[in-house]
C-alpha cells in the first residue's frame, strides 16, 4: 500500500461535500462503531460521503493510492464487521438517506445510505412497502445485495426481487445504472451477490400494498418446544403466501411489555405477520392461538413498521457481543427438531436466540437462474447467534453455536443465507452460491478486475 501522504489526503478532503476523519479527530471513534461490539477496527480514513459525487471521488483516491483494505458501510449492521477495517478506506454512505417515494408508479427510490426503518417510513405514509427484514435499524444496503429475507418474503419475495434498478460506483470511479435493460449482468449480480461489485448509491423498488398486519409473537412453553415445532413444520406447509412467520427460541426481555412471571424465562415463539385480507386473518391465525395453550398471545393488527421494529430495542446498535452461525434448510425434519430441542433450551444469555425463517412463496417461484441468490429451492433458513454485552461470555456464547450448528449442520441444504455468514472460509462462499460462483467470479473481472472492493463475503475475479 502506498503511504497516505498529507497533500493527497488535503487534496481528498478538498474534492468532498462531506467529511473526512482520521483517528484522534472528533467524530471518529462514533463514526467507527457498528453493530457488532466484538468488532473494534481503526482505519486510517472514514469519508462520510454528502452524494455520489464524493463516492466517485473516493473511489479514485482509493484505486490510485492502491489502498489495501476499502470497507463500504451503509447501515453497519454486517454481523463480520466488514463496514469497517484496520488501516484502511471506509465509504461511509451513512449520511446519504434521501428517499422519493413515487406512488403512481409504486416505485420508490432511496440511497445507499438508509436503514429498512428508513425506508418503512417513507412508503408507509402512501399504503406501502418494500419486503426486508424484521429489525429496522439493518441497512438496506447489505439487506438487499445479500437477497434480503423478512416478514414479507413470502407474500412479496426478497428485497433484491423487487429491486427494479440500482446506480453504482464501480472500481473505475464510473456510475452506472443496473437493471433489466442497462447492464443486465450487473443487475444480476447484484440480486444476491453482496458488495463484491461496486458502491450501490440509491436504490430503485417496486412497492407493494401493505398497511396494516395482523402480527407479532405468540409464547409457548419451552418444554413444549418438540410439539410446537413439529407444530410449525405442519402449520407453515399449508399455510398461504400471505401468512409469514419464523420460529424462535429466546429468553424473554425483562421489560414491562411482558408480563413479570415470563420476564427473563426460556421459551419458544412463534412471530407471525399476515399480510392478507383482514376478514380472514383470524381463520389463518387462530391455529396459533389454539396450540399449546400459549403463555402469551400478542398477535393482532399492527402498522407493519411497528412489528418490523418490535424487537429493535433488544438489538441496540454496538452495545452487542455478537457470533452467528447458519443454514439453508429443505424440510424441518423429526432429526433435526431434536437437535433443536437438546440446544435451545439452553440459550445462554440474553438476547440469545435461534430463529427459522421461511424463504418459500413468493420468494420460491422465481427462477433458480434469474438473480445470484443461488436457494430458490429452500424452504428456509435458521440464524443461531449469541448476543450479549459482556466480552467474558463470548466464550459459552460461541461453543452453544457451534453446538448447535454442528448438530443441525447435518440436516441442512449446505450453504448460508449470505448476511449471516461470518468469516467462514471461501468453502462456504462457495456453498452458498453454488453453482453461480463461476458466474459470479467472472462478472467480478469484469466490474471489479483488482478486488478493490473485497472487504465483504468475497468472491475473487476470475
Amino acid at each position: 500500500m502506498a503511504v497516505l501522504d498529507r497533500p493527497s489526503i488535503d487534496g481528498l478532503k478538498a474534492s468532498l461535500r462531506g467529511e473526512l476523519l482520521q483517528p484522534g479527530e472528533p467524530g471518529y471513534d462514533a463514526a467507527r462503531v457498528i453493530y457488532n461490539k466484538m468488532i473494534d477496527r481503526r482505519p486510517a480514513l472514514i469519508v462520510r460521503c454528502a452524494d455520489e459525487a464524493d463516492v466517485i471521488s473516493t473511489v479514485n483516491y482509493a484505486r490510485e493510492a492502491k489502498i489495501a483494505s476499502v470497507s463500504i458501510r451503509g447501515g453497519g449492521h454486517n454481523v463480520t464487521g466488514f463496514a469497517m477495517n484496520d488501516g484502511g478506506l471506509v465509504i461511509d454512505l451513512s449520511r446519504m438517506r434521501g428517499i422519493h417515494v413515487d406512488p403512481d408508479t409504486q416505485t420508490v427510490r432511496a440511497e445507499g445510505g438508509c436503514t429498512f426503518g428508513d425506508l418503512d417510513h417513507a412508503t408507509h405514509a402512501f399504503g406501502y412497502a418494500v419486503p426486508a427484514g424484521v429489525i429496522s435499524t439493518t441497512g438496506i444496503g447489505g439487506l438487499t445485495l445479500g437477497g434480503g429475507i423478512g416478514n414479507l418474503t413470502r407474500a412479496y419475495g426478497l428485497s433484491c426481487d423487487s429491486l427494479i434498478s440500482a446506480d453504482v460506483v464501480t472500481a473505475d470511479g464510473k456510475l452506472v445504472t443496473a437493471s433489466a435493460t442497462k447492464n443486465p449482468d450487473l443487475f444480476w449480480g447484484l440480486r444476491g451477490g453482496g458488495g463484491n461489485f461496486g458502491v450501490v448509491v440509491s436504490f430503485e423498488y417496486r412497492m407493494h400494498p401493505v398497511s396494516t398486519v395482523v402480527g407479532g409473537p405468540v409464547i409457548y412453553p419451552v418444554e413444549k418446544s418438540r410439539e410446537a415445532l413439529r407444530f410449525y413444520r405442519d402449520y407453515m406447509a399449508s399455510a398461504p403466501d400471505d401468512m409469514s412467520a419464523f420460529f424462535a427460541f429466546l429468553i424473554v426481555p425483562d421489560v414491562e411489555a411482558f408480563p413479570a412471571p415470563l420476564r427473563n424465562q426460556r421459551v419458544c415463539a412463534i412471530v407471525a405477520c399476515y399480510t392478507g385480507p383482514m376478514e380472514k386473518a383470524e381463520a389463518v391465525v387462530k391455529p396459533l392461538r389454539q396450540f399449546g395453550p400459549p403463555l402469551l398471545d400478542a398477535m393482532g393488527p399492527i402498522p407493519l413498521p411497528a412489528l418490523n421494529s418490535m424487537f429493535d430495542f433488544t438489538l441496540p446498535i454496538g452495545e452487542l457481543q455478537n457470533y452467528w452461525k447458519a443454514d439453508f434448510v429443505n424440510e424441518i425434519s423429526d432429526a433435526a427438531i431434536e437437535e433443536h430441542v437438546k440446544y435451545g433450551a439452553q440459550v445462554p444469555r440474553a438476547p440469545s436466540l435461534m430463529h427459522i425463517y421461511p424463504v418459500n412463496g413468493a420468494a420460491g417461484r422465481v427462477g433458480k437462474d434469474d438473480t445470484a441468490w443461488a436457494y430458490r429451492d429452500a424452504n428456509y433458513v435458521h440464524i443461531i447467534a449469541a448476543i450479549h454485552p459482556n466480552p467474558a461470555d463470548n466464550a459459552q456464547g460461541k461453543e452453544w453455536v457451534r453446538g448447535y450448528w454442528e448438530g443441525l449442520h447435518p440436516y441442512s441444504a449446505g450453504g448460508a443465507y449470505v448476511n449471516f455468514l461470518m468469516d467462514e472460509g471461501q468453502d462456504r462462499i462457495k456453498a452458498t452460491y453454488r453453482d453461480h460462483y463461476d458466474r459470479l467470479a467472472s462478472l467480478k473481472r469484469t466490474y471489479d478486475p483488482t478486488n478493490l472492493f473485497h472487504m465483504n463475503q468475497n468472491i475473487p475475479p476470475a
